[in-house]
């Protein structure tokens, strides 16, 4: 066998061993990603003798669906779901408009001053005032106890708009001088050309700044105080804490306590996940392409 072959043939064989390595690794973060999902799931739909004793794995025993008619029943979750859906939307049409507008200007390389704006920018990503000073700021502005706390603090993500300066460079400047040529405005050239192109990844940064805001809850901790502005995420915490507080009243004898079950609350953690998992699929198409064409790019 001549040498060519014998290269040839451990080269294959040396390809095949990272394959299998790889599909190994992808498996494994599969099932970590997955398997506690699972276990939420099978809990939320158990009995509290089962889950007590902590019989429950990834099927639920003695099956019911208590926790979930106590959860859509509440019209307080039902609420705040209803308002984390509403700030969600509106959190992430802001951001994306403001992102793109941002993006589209500084990936023209004829922009004036362009690089300054680039490196204050960057700086951002890696220094920040502080919470203390977040906080003052909200407080002077007469945000507290607003959506727009919620909102206006987290506009508009360096790292994303980045991503998206990097695709927007991509793009040949033969499209944009030939709606120029033909009378198009730069708001125009925006609407028509860039935009349609740019799918991908404003699909992908528009999940991830869904999926950011769906799953805040600092930020709702410090800035609201309200109960019609609480966000699912903060509701679930605050159930987390009161049961703690009631176990350890149940532990000094407080008769009065109230043990939240698990049940409820793997029923709630449930309510407040599905959602935003359900947007997923539909942007799926987007996401690959969206997240790889920005990372190489520039």
């Amino acid at each position: 066998m001549s040498k060519r072959a014998t290269n040839i043939r451990n080269n294959k064989a040396t390809n095949n061993a990272f394959d299998v390595v790889i599909i190994v690794c992808l498996i494994l973060s599969v099932l970590a990603c997955l398997i506690p999902f699972i276990h939420i799931l099978a809990v939320s739909f158990s009995g509290t003798v089962p889950i007590a004793s902590g019989k429950v794995t990834l099927l639920p025993l003695d099956f019911n669906i208590e926790a979930y008619k106590k959860v859509f029943g509440d019209a307080a979750m039902i609420r705040s779901l209803g308002f984390t859906v509403f700030l969600t939307v509106l959190f992430t049409v802001l951001c994306m408009m403001m992102t793109v507008a941002a993006g589209y200007a500084l990936s023209k390389k004829d922009l004036k001053g362009r690089k300054i704006f680039m490196f204050i920018i960057v700086v951002t990503m890696f220094f920040s005032g502080g919470i203390i000073p977040e906080y003052i700021l909200t407080r002077e502005l007469h945000l507290l106890n607003t959506i727009w706390a919620l909102i206006l603090p987290g506009l508009i993500s360096p790292f994303y708009m980045i991503i998206l300066i990097s695709f927007l460079a991509g793009i040949p400047d033969a499209l944009k001088e030939s709606a120029e040529i033909d009378g198009s405005s730069q708001f125009g050239t925006l609407l028509r050309i860039i935009l349609p192109l740019s799918m991908p990844v404003l699909a992908t940064l528009s999940l991830f700044y869904a999926v950011g805001r769906w799953n805040g809850f600092q930020d709702t901790l410090m800035y609201i105080t309200k109960p019609e502005l609480y966000p699912l995420q903060l509701k679930l915490y605050q159930m987390i804490q009161n049961s703690q507080v009631s176990d350890l009243m149940r532990m000094e004898g407080n008769a009065i306590s109230t043990v939240v079950p698990e049940s409820l609350k793997a029923a709630t953690v449930m309510f407040a996940t599905v959602p935003i998992l359900l947007v997923y699929p539909w942007l799926q198409k987007y996401f690959v392409s969206g997240v790889m064409t920005g990372a190489v790019k520039g």
